[in-house]
């Protein structure tokens, strides 16, 4: 793992390395992701079909939506204590996003004016459950639960097929999350499938949910014919520390994100070079008791670093321009930190809250802004699952109070029409109101 002072002139060379991770893939990914995308259009569930056979190895033609009772039987095999803890994980998902519910509102004024923000959850709502390297039961109760919370009408999932079926975790998820439709699909098909519509797969208002860069890369092409959470990256994981705690906590946090995958990023930033010398040294160690210690091993060697900074104002200040996904305050006093603290999708305080926590059972949602975008986005939530609309009612006071306003800012644009509607309500009007 290298280790690096801040001051250093190659610091900014590495910094640039690790965040632009993944880059150089987009243009050869883009290319596919259309071809895919156009076929699923025109042909629909026939492309969904061929893409599943070629890239899945497994047939789907006539099973691409999974029966209830598949689902059932799903989450009846595995065993009861697991089932256990998929709940416990979603009643307190749940509870933490019913704090995020929003309401209507109307407020009127002394001149009869009403105007207010009306409400509405979206109609459906189709969420992505990746398969591949691991089985994220997880993701179905982060993706789901909070368009329950939302209102969604019909929640739709669509999660790739092994050639030894569907995870049954990944279904027993689905079933206690409330999920109204499964489908067994995956990749850029699986996106094209729920955004424009097939004879199977219902198209959806929007879409939510992680997956590799081919589906990172569909979705943000489908933005428009539906509406996309974010356009998430490989994931990643800052650490600041300030020489105190245990190194082999902070160790074992950073392999954390690098087992997820090759292209994951795992920093620490620490005040203290005898820490960053113990944790380098634990990281290598524990990561050769890993079973995933091959893709951990290429994430560590290329994206992972230890940075050797000035002081926690200075550290605080490289995490804000990184603005990772995952960050863990791990000192003495992180809530004096926070303060410092602008962009970032999850804050972990504390020697006793590794990330692992966030990702599972503490309740906010894991589905997080990657590769920078912290900057201006947001975790999932309810929020995304609804709309507001703009209400608006003018008393016949209002619009004499405000119309010949109305009619003026209407000349400045040039908008003749624009007050003359305007005009025609006034009670006394104006003759430039009647030309």
């Amino acid at each position: 793992m290298r280790v690096i002072e801040s001051k250093d002139k190659r610091f900014p060379a590495l910094l640039s390395s690790i965040t632009g991770r993944g880059e150089e893939e987009t243009g050869r990914v883009e290319a596919a992701v259309k071809a895919i995308l156009v076929a699923v259009r025109k042909d629909g569930d026939l492309a969904l079909v061929e893409y599943t056979r070629k890239f899945d190895g497994v047939d789907v033609k006539g099973r691409i939506e999974v029966a209830s009772r598949e689902i059932d039987r799903a989450a009846s095999r595995i065993p009861k204590k697991d089932l256990r803890l998929i709940e416990l994980a979603a009643s307190r998902i749940e509870s933490f996003h019913k704090k995020q519910l929003q309401n209507s509102w109307f407020t009127t004024d002394g001149n009869g004016t009403t105007l207010g923000v009306k409400i509405t959850p979206l109609e459906r709502a189709g969420i992505y459950v990746p398969g591949g390297k691991a089985a994220y039961p997880s993701t179905v109760l982060m993706n789901a639960i909070p368009a329950k919370v939302a209102g969604v009408d019909e929640v739709v999932m669509a999660t790739p097929p092994g050639k030894d079926g569907l995870d049954p975790y990944v279904l027993a998820a689905a079933r206690v999350a409330g999920v109204d439709r499964v489908f067994r699909i995956g990749g850029a098909q699986a996106i094209a499938a729920l955004a424009y519509g097939t004879k199977t797969v219902p198209r959806v208002d929007k879409i939510t949910g992680p997956g590799n860069i081919y589906v990172a890369t569909a979705k943000r092409l489908v933005f428009g014919a539906v509406n996309i959470d974010m356009i998430a990256g490989p994931s990643e994981i800052l650490i600041i520390n300030d020489g105190t705690g245990n190194p082999s906590w902070i160790a074992m946090d950073l392999l954390s994100q690098a087992e997820h995958d090759e292209l994951a990023s795992s920093i620490l930033i620490t005040t203290s070079r005898e820490m960053a010398g113990a944790v380098e040294a634990t990281v290598a160690k524990e990561m050769k008791k890993l079973k995933r210690r091959k893709i951990a091993g290429v994430s560590i060697k290329n994206y992972g670093a230890i940075i050797i900074a000035r002081d926690l104002s200075e550290a605080a200040a490289v995490s804000n321009s990184i603005a990772p996904e995952h960050l863990e305050l791990f000192v003495e006093k992180p809530f004096e930190l926070l303060g410092e603290i602008r962009n970032a999708g999850a804050v972990f305080l504390g020697y006793h809250t590794p990330e692992a926590a966030g990702d599972y059972l503490a309740g906010p949602n894991h589905t997080l802004p990657t590769g920078g975008t912290a900057r201006f986005s947001s975790p999932l939530g309810v929020e995304d699952f609804i709309k507001r609309t703009s209400v608006i009612s003018f008393s016949q006071r209002s619009i004499e109070a405000l119309g010949p306003d109305v009619k003026r800012f209407a000349d400045l644009e040039g908008l003749e029409a624009h007050g003359r509607s305007a005009g025609m309500r006034l009670k006394k009007k104006d003759r430039a109101y009647e030309k």
